[in-house]
């Protein structure tokens, strides 16, 4: 935990407030987040951060903190920092200094952690988190700040629950690089937390520094809930420690905000502390009094020089920065006339991107984008499966905008193309000819489709040129005639002309 100055840097109207017995009540919100880093070594040994390994197979003699072991930084996971604090568009520090966080866990064999304190690797940066829908179906965008990421170790785990009388502790993560990326104070509802989160880890995913997998351990947070009347100062915080889901991380907050809130309502006071979510009850539970910064009796670390690199180092690290959301979505936007709803869901997870960049390789953008949000994320939701598990490659899903484009097969004939090749594979167009699927564009077979269905059903005929509307029904019926094969374009000129309809 790192202590933060709390300034309130939202308007008045930004703010949510949530209903209490005796008025109005608003939540403060800060994230602590831990991002492992993205490396195949740890920050200050050569073993192994493979997760899975067996317990205790990836400790190093310094890891261990054997006596003498001196610790050597690595210098990639300083570069991935840098890069990080880059895509958060922050400070990068060209001085920091490492610390001896001191505190006892069986699981710190160092008895200490080697962390950053008052001189951070990156400084203040800003991530623009969007919210919403609300009931007009619109988003708002709001910028959290963030305060500091800091590079430090992690510390190794321990295990309760294999041994009635005994705990075991496994090393394994035991100096693993982790960025602890800080947040401000700003976001005022679980819905921003989430937020905030969910954007924070697909930057992270979009930069190749951390891979974002919560269920996994690398990615986590600390949240900080407190709640106050609009206008009063910030009140005691309590600090929800390794919330390991976004979905968690809403539920925390809700739970601990109304706790604070009933507590003052009924005249008490708020003891500061650090809590635990139990997500089986949805509640939060007390684990210790919060310590404060001096309990941990921080001091730069003798056995390791301050970090210092120059300006080149990082220009040429921000040289080969990848796209990033925000700037991908709006050239979705701007060159593809893609809406900002359909280039957000494209963008909200690089994998997504990637195979929608790939799909619409020269086609139709928007119609590329509606297939592949409309049907395949839509099928792939249904399965419980991510874009990496799909069964459709981007140029299967890009020939069927094809054919559909090249008026060769119409939309519904698209959907029942895209199941076919969900379930066996296949070249779509070889397809539509091998199963005869192909559309129907002639206009002769489509006419003596239409006179046959406006024959058989005279009464709606008349009732359709006095609710042009009707012409719709005729239209399905034309379509369900052929199988939907027919060109709809052509029937819906045609059934317009027999019916007399004008337009």
């Amino acid at each position: 935990m790192t202590e933060v100055t709390l300034v309130d840097t939202r308007t008045t109207e930004a703010k949510r407030l949530i209903p209490g017995a005796t008025g109005d009540w608003e939540v403060i919100i800060g994230l602590e987040v831990h991002a492992q880093v993205s490396s195949n070594a740890k920050l200050f040994s050569g073993a192994s951060t493979e997760f899975g390994a067996e317990p205790n197979s990836n400790v190093s003699l310094v890891d261990a903190a054997m006596p003498g072991m001196l610790p050597v930084i690595n210098e990639e996971c300083v570069a991935q920092a840098v890069r990080t604090g880059l895509g958060l568009k922050a400070q990068i520090n060209k001085r920091s200094v490492f610390d001896r966080k001191n505190y006892f866990y069986p699981d710190l064999p160092q008895g200490y952690q080697i962390s950053q304190f008052k001189d951070p690797i990156v400084g203040e940066g800003v991530i623009l988190i969007s919210v919403g829908p609300d009931k007009q179906g619109n988003f708002e965008e709001v910028e959290i700040g963030v305060e500091r990421l800091h590079l430090e170790q992690d510390a190794g785990k321990s295990i309760h629950d294999q041994h009635p009388t005994m705990s075991y502790v496994d090393l394994n993560r035991t100096g693993v690089a982790l960025m602890e990326i800080v947040s401000k104070p700003d976001m005022r509802s679980s819905d921003e937390a989430k937020a905030y989160v969910t954007k924070l880890r697909t930057i992270l995913r979009y930069l190749g520094t951390c891979d974002g997998n919560m269920e996994q351990g690398s990615m986590r947070a600390d949240v900080n809930v407190s709640v106050r009347r609009p206008g009063e100062d910030f009140g005691t915080r309590c600090e929800i420690k390794n919330v390991n889901s976004i979905r968690f991380v809403g539920q925390s907050i809700e739970y601990e905000a109304r706790r604070q809130i009933a507590i003052l309502e009924d005249g008490g006071v708020i003891d500061q502390q650090t809590r635990l979510f139990d997500p089986t009850k949805g509640e939060t539970r007390s684990m210790r009094s919060k310590e404060d910064a001096h309990d941990y009796r921080y001091f730069p670390d003798p056995d390791l020089l301050p970090l210092e690199f120059t300006q080149e180092y990082i220009d040429e690290l921000a040289k080969h920065l990848p796209e990033l959301p925000d700037e991908k979505k709006a050239r979705l936007v701007s060159d593809m006339g893609l809406t900002a709803y359909d280039a957000s869901i494209l963008v909200s997870e690089k994998a997504i991107a990637d195979y929608f960049e790939k799909a619409a390789n020269d086609r139709d953008g928007k119609m590329t984008a509606n297939w592949i949000i409309n049907n395949l994320l839509g099928k792939l939701n249904e399965a419980g499966q991510g874009i990496e598990e799909t069964p459709v490659s981007p140029d299967q899903i890009g020939a069927i905008v094809d054919l559909i484009k090249a008026g060769d097969i119409s939309n519904q004939i698209g959907k029942e193309v895209f199941e076919i090749v969900w379930n066996e594979g296949g070249n779509p167009a070889e397809i539509v000819e091998s199963r005869g699927l192909k559309q129907v564009t002639d206009t002769g077979a489509i006419e003596a489709a239409v006179d046959e269905i406006i024959a058989a059903n005279p009464d709606k005929a008349e009732q359709a040129k006095e609710k042009p509307n009707l012409a719709g029904w005729f239209v399905g019926q034309v379509m369900k005639a052929t199988g939907g094969k027919a060109a709809p374009q052509v029937v819906q000129q045609l059934v317009k002309s027999k019916l007399g309809i004008d337009g």
